[in-house]
């Protein structure tokens, strides 16, 4: 752990903007910004041969380093946001999982607060309003409609930090739910869901904007009911999370909605649970018992898969070594995606002057050496 980089000039790094990749470029940190120009006496850190880019933002994620985002105090909440600012993730919004209304309404508060302190960039709720069908990881005793009045309750007791809402939107009270959230400007995601893809269509035009995790939890894609994955990849509007972990997306599954949404629609998540980065075990999501063996969590009842352990770094270095995306179209969809959907792209995302001074460095294979958050080093690199 390091200080404040007060006046540092990051130099001699491919450093990736939003206009492209800048060879022996570099980045000017003055205080808890990045700065257009650098002050005489300057800290130079030479990063030949390395990678700078922009924080990871990620808008999906219930928890790691041991500690949930639904069920934690606040010092476990704190844990696991620390856990993945060291692999990058320099800004994220904490998920939670179906419970009872009472309880998701306490939690709201709870990480409100948390929010409102800047450690936390929101707050998205996962469930209850979710397909019996469709639930995956999420107790089917407590999945209920989507009734307005219900999902105005928790966006209340969030006072202002819900940033996002899944939703099956093809259940009775979905399509007003979307229209409640647009009004009240939290993203409605459509997720858990069941639903065809003339119904998937009726919840874009109401106001959707956002796939939860594609593919995952909704009917596949078929030839003659082609459901609400093309729906939702085929539509502008809308943005796909994918879970880029080897477990829950086929590569070609990947390249697939890339090709086809563009790296523009494309948001990378980790939808990570207790387990990222704390190890193989037994845990809990919301009420149901998981276990997590060889870094897969899965339900120890059913087997279904229960959100993951990635890390945003992992993430990356997949995308870009295996998957064989270009690390600009990797950054934008870990970074600049994210933080305009989220309304943060004026403070984060990518690295122009005038932001947060949130970046992460990388080495030459990718791998997570640097992380600097509102110029605070989080993990300082030490170069040979």
């Amino acid at each position: 752990m390091a200080g404040r980089a007060d006046s540092t000039v990051l130099a001699g790094a491919k450093v990736v903007l939003p206009t492209g990749t800048v060879e022996n470029g570099r980045v000017i940190v003055e205080g808890t910004r990045i700065a257009g120009s650098a002050h005489e006496g300057a800290r130079t850190v030479d990063l030949t041969g390395h990678w700078v880019v922009p924080g990871f933002v990620d808008m999906h994620n219930h928890g790691g380093g041991g500690a949930s985002f639904t069920s934690g105090t606040v010092d476990e909440v704190l844990t696991g946001v620390r856990t993945h600012r060291e692999h990058g993730t320099t800004t994220l919004v904490a998920s939670t999982v179906t419970g009872e209304m009472d309880f998701l309404a306490q939690r709201a508060g709870i990480l409100s607060e948390l929010v409102e302190q800047g450690d936390l960039a929101g707050i998205h709720f996962e469930g209850p309003f979710i397909s019996p069908c469709r639930k995956g990881a999420h107790s089917e005793k407590l999945l209920r409609h989507p009734d307005p009045a219900e999902v105005r309750k928790l966006v209340d007791a969030a006072r202002g930090t819900a940033k996002m809402f899944t939703l099956a939107t093809e259940l009775p009270g979905g399509i007003e739910s979307v229209r409640l959230l647009a009004e009240h400007g939290v993203i409605a995601a459509i997720g858990h869901t069941d639903a065809t893809y003339e119904q998937t269509v009726e919840a874009i035009d109401a106001g959707a904007t956002v796939a939860t995790h594609l593919f995952n939890a909704m009917p596949p894609l078929a030839h003659r009911e082609p459901g609400p994955i093309a729906a939702l990849l085929e539509d502008e509007r809308i943005t796909v999370e994918l879970i880029n972990d080897g477990t829950h997306l086929h590569p070609a599954a990947l390249e697939l909605a890339y090709h086809h949404a563009g790296a523009a629609r494309v948001a990378l998540i980790t939808d990570a649970m207790d387990a990222a980065g704390f190890g193989d075990g037994q845990y809990q999501l919301g009420p149901l018992a998981v276990e997590v063996k060889d870094g897969v969590a899965r339900l120890v009842e059913g087997g279904s898969i229960a959100g993951s352990t990635l890390t945003l770094d992992t993430a990356f270095r997949r995308a870009v070594t295996l998957d064989r995306i270009p690390v600009d179209d990797v950054v934008q969809s870990l970074s600049a995606n994210p933080a305009r959907l989220l309304g943060v792209y004026d403070r984060v995302g990518s690295l122009e002057p005038g932001k947060d001074a949130d970046l992460v460095v990388l080495d030459a294979d990718f791998a997570l050496k640097g992380v600097m958050r509102k110029g605070d080093w989080l993990i300082e690199p030490h170069l040979a």
